[in-house]
């Protein structure tokens, strides 16, 4: 089993050898991401992340289903672990 990590991008960084980096946010704690995976995306879309690639393009609504089932199973429980966006 793997485990996906809603965040949403804040920028995109175009690389010279085809392999679109960005950086994205998970609730405030924000990390260089391959986005090469989800050539789509724009800042402000949220993707799915694993192990450091955007594996897909997610909606707001999606993302926020995500944190909540995170949470309800204590995987945010660790001072490391990334915190759910105020949806506000």
């Amino acid at each position: 089993m793997c485990l996906g990590v809603p965040g949403q991008v804040v920028r995109i960084d175009e690389s010279p050898v085809g392999m679109t980096m960005g950086l994205v946010s998970f609730g405030g704690v924000t990390k260089e991401i391959c986005l090469a995976y989800v050539p789509e995306a724009v800042v402000g879309d949220y993707v799915l992340v694993h192990v450091g690639f955007a594996i897909s393009k997610i909606d707001e609504d999606h993302a926020n289903e995500i944190w909540d089932a995170l949470e309800t199973m204590g995987e945010l429980q660790a001072p490391e672990s990334p915190t759910k966006a105020d949806a506000s």
